[in-house]
């Protein structure tokens, strides 16, 4: 097998990137900083995790250093190569080749017509949003993808990140003249998203302590992956922010460019070969900007492919890039070096001039363009007549690449791919799916939470405030209940209204995951973790607090109420408000994790959980329901607590709750005196001829069960079956996970 096991000198080191933006010159013609050489010698050491990211401040001799695989030579200047101006002898480690991508979507029209053509010749009742683009990216380079608003930009990092469903995407992608097989693909590469999607109160360390805990293998000691951070810290220019959290709207934190260059290393942290980034600039300022782009030039020259799409670069960013991909409407305008921006135009008839950015006037042209209704296809015909792009193939003539094993091989011996392999493997079988455990990944999400959460403590003294005052009104209202028929039903309730509160308190945990869905996705679409481990830690972390908020309810009603059943009694209430707890928790998490919207998600909480209290038994019996809703009351999560606590209430030998009169409660009867109740009860006793007195119990606790048709589970396997509800959810959550979590196009 062929072996690069070398060191990469990474040259074009300058004190600072400020001082970087110091120095870019603006002369008429673009100046191109040249990207870095690196030998490769089978006779070097394996290239350490500090000299992959150097800190910013070192400083270079200012030679370029020829490329030669198995053949090391260097000169002064360097040779310029068409792509860029790094020339490479010898088969090239890495290129990334893509032709004839095309992908379309179907488009829905307003107005009486089904079926219509655009202006660009597309298919009828489907809008082209990549039209036979080529072309091809190297390791060491940075190909940045230009183009106005709706060009096609991000569906084409889209489409060569594996964002996109096969079957609906046209054309070939290849590494180094391979397929690339989605497993393979998602160990090797990182993407990374617009948005910056982050824990907002963890610190800049600590997210990047987090990540490489998930993406470097557990072989590594704490020690050197704290070293890993370390450096990349330094390398993305963030040591001065290390300790300050994220931040979000409420909380005060980093900026945006140190945000977004955070962005960039949680997915940088395990060194990948491929690196797709979706306009890593946007929304940021001109320094901010040119100093994440100094960064992709840094990874580029680690040893990386870097793909970005840019939406209007600054001149002194456009001197970082090494190729480009200007599109309009999805069809390819320009592509080449920055260097041919201008012979390109001037042939085409449109000189750019020397006073102005060159990506500005060409975007400004395209935009004048397209407002034509030929729009820029005189452009797209000049750009293929003048320069069709080349498709590295694996076929025929010399060979201009290693094959994928090798170079996949050689990248894990240098130790390039930490995240994938162990340090002794040499071949891309050897890298596994995942770079951890599963008990590892659910420990490192769990601390990952409770750093998170412990640090916003209002959420958890909201609820329990919450708790509270809800379990101080019950108590106020349901004070001291006796053991009357009217006690009874007071008790009824009591035990639904508490009980269905439990649910509905649960609500509070829907955003958790809608806020975090954009994060899971991110992380487990390049297996940062498993989903099963996501899960399980979701349930780990929520837990504790459902224990503090049970007792906290049990201790305010459970005795001001009267409830029977001392201390065993309370115990299991406990219990039961814990299951309810858990089971509604777990119901609204599995909710949260099939509607997207917060307010869409709140209205089929409170309906589903409205549903659920009229079928469980309190407003109308079991044995009242008709046939074809009885399947619901069987699925009412309010049916088992209620049960549960209605037995744990009724269920004990000795307990009355009718005596004499009593009986006449709640009938017409009651409004006469106490004296014509007794006679009335002295009439039924000699007409039943039963001795009945003042004294005597008319309904017990097993009376007041069997009429609230609560006779088939104990108290014991309602708790059982609550708490299986919970384990329920959490499972159709997983589900959930596995099947809505794809993160592709259609």
């Amino acid at each position: 097998m062929s072996r690069f096991f070398d060191k990469i000198s990474p040259l074009d080191r300058r004190s600072s990137p400020l001082e970087d933006a110091d120095d870019a010159s603006r002369p008429g013609a673009l100046q191109h900083h040249s990207p870095r050489a690196a030998s490769y010698s089978a006779s070097d050491a394996s290239v350490s995790l500090g000299h992959l990211f150097r800190p910013v401040g070192h400083a270079h001799n200012g030679h370029h250093v020829v490329v030669q695989l198995g053949k090391v030579a260097s000169d002064g200047k360097g040779t310029a190569e068409e792509g860029g101006d790094r020339a490479i002898s010898g088969p090239l480690p890495f290129v990334l080749a893509f032709s004839n991508l095309t992908y379309s979507v179907r488009r829905s029209r307003k107005g009486c017509s089904l079926f219509w053509r655009s202006d660009a010749g597309e298919e009828q009742g489907r809008k082209v949003l990549l039209n036979a683009i080529s072309g091809e990216a190297r390791e060491g380079e940075i190909l940045a993808v230009l183009g106005a608003s709706g060009s096609g930009k991000s569906t084409l990092i889209d489409a060569l990140a594996n964002r996109i469903v096969r079957e609906s995407l046209e054309g070939c992608i290849t590494l180094n003249g391979e397929k690339l097989e989605g497993r393979l693909l998602k160990v090797i590469s990182a993407y990374v998203m617009q948005d910056d999607l982050l824990y907002p109160m963890l610190t800049v360390e600590e997210t990047l302590m987090f990540s490489a805990e998930f993406r470097l293998p557990r072989y590594l000691s704490a020690a050197k992956k704290m070293s890993r951070v370390q450096a990349l810290i330094d390398q993305l220019g963030l040591r001065a922010a290390a300790g300050t959290i994220i931040g979000d709207e409420i909380h005060r934190g980093v900026s945006g460019g140190e945000r977004r260059r955070v962005s960039i290393g949680i997915d940088i942290i395990h060194d990948p070969i491929l690196l797709f980034l979706d306009e890593p600039t946007s929304g940021l300022d001109s320094t901010s900007a040119y100093m994440v782009v100094k960064v992709l030039q840094r990874i580029a020259h680690s040893g990386s492919v870097v793909i970005t799409s840019v939406h209007q670069p600054s001149y002194r960013i456009l001197c970082l890039l090494d190729r480009l991909l200007i599109i309009s409407r999805g069809s390819t305008v320009y592509a080449g070096p920055p260097t041919d921006l201008h012979p390109f135009f001037s042939d085409f008839g449109q000189p750019i001039p020397d006073n102005e950015s060159p990506t500005e006037f060409v975007l400004d042209l395209i935009r004048e363009l397209e407002a034509t209704p030929e729009g820029a296809k005189s452009l797209v015909e000049f750009n293929h007549a003048r320069q069709a792009v080349p498709v590295v193939s694996a076929g025929g003539g010399e060979k201009t690449f290693f094959s994928l094993e090798d170079a996949i091989g050689a990248s894990i011996s240098r130790g390039k791919l930490v995240s994938g392999a162990e340090g002794t493997a040499t071949t891309a079988a050897a890298v596994p799916k995942h770079a951890n455990p599963f008990w590892m990944e659910t420990l490192v999400l769990t601390k990952r939470s409770l750093a998170n959460t412990r640090r916003m403590p209002e959420l958890f003294v909201m609820r329990l405030g919450l708790v509270l005052v809800t379990g101080f009104i019950f108590a106020t209202i349901f004070w001291r209940l006796d053991d009357t028929p009217k006690g009874v039903q007071e008790r009824l309730g009591f035990f639904a209204i508490a009980m269905s509160t439990m649910f509905y308190t649960c609500a509070d945990a829907l955003p958790i995951f809608i806020q975090e869905r954009n994060i899971f996705m991110r992380e487990t679409a390049y297996n940062a973790y498993r989903r099963s481990s996501y899960v399980l830690s979701h349930s780990l972390v929520g837990f504790p607090p459902l224990v503090l908020l049970s007792i906290a309810f049990a201790l305010t009603t459970f005795f001001a109420v009267g409830l029977a059943g001392g201390l065993q009694g309370f115990v299991f209430f406990v219990l039961m408000v814990l299951a309810s707890f858990w089971t509604g928790s777990g119901f609204v998490t599995f909710l949260s994790g099939v509607v997207p919207h917060v307010m869409l998600g709140y209205t089929v909480v409170v309906a589903i959980l409205a549903y659920f209290l009229l079928f469980s038994g309190f407003f109308i019996n079991r044995d009242r329901i008709h046939d074809y809703w009885i399947w619901f009351h069987y699925l009412s999560l309010v049916k088992y607590p209620y049960e549960a606590v209605m037995q744990n209430e009724f269920g004990r030998a000795g307990r009355c709750f009718s005596r004499g009169v009593q009986m006449f409660a709640n009938t017409p009867v009651e409004g006469l005196t106490e004296a014509a109740k007794e006679r009335a009860l002295a009439a039924i006793s000699s007409a039943l001829g039963m001795n009945m007195t003042s004294t005597t119990c008319m309904t017990t606790g097993a009376d007041v069960l069997r009429q609230q048709s609560i006779t088939q589970l104990g108290k014991w396997g309602c708790l059982g079956v609550t708490v299986a509800w919970g384990f329920f959810f959490r499972g159709l959550f997983y589900v959930t996970l596995l099947l809505g979590s794809k993160n592709k196009r259609r």
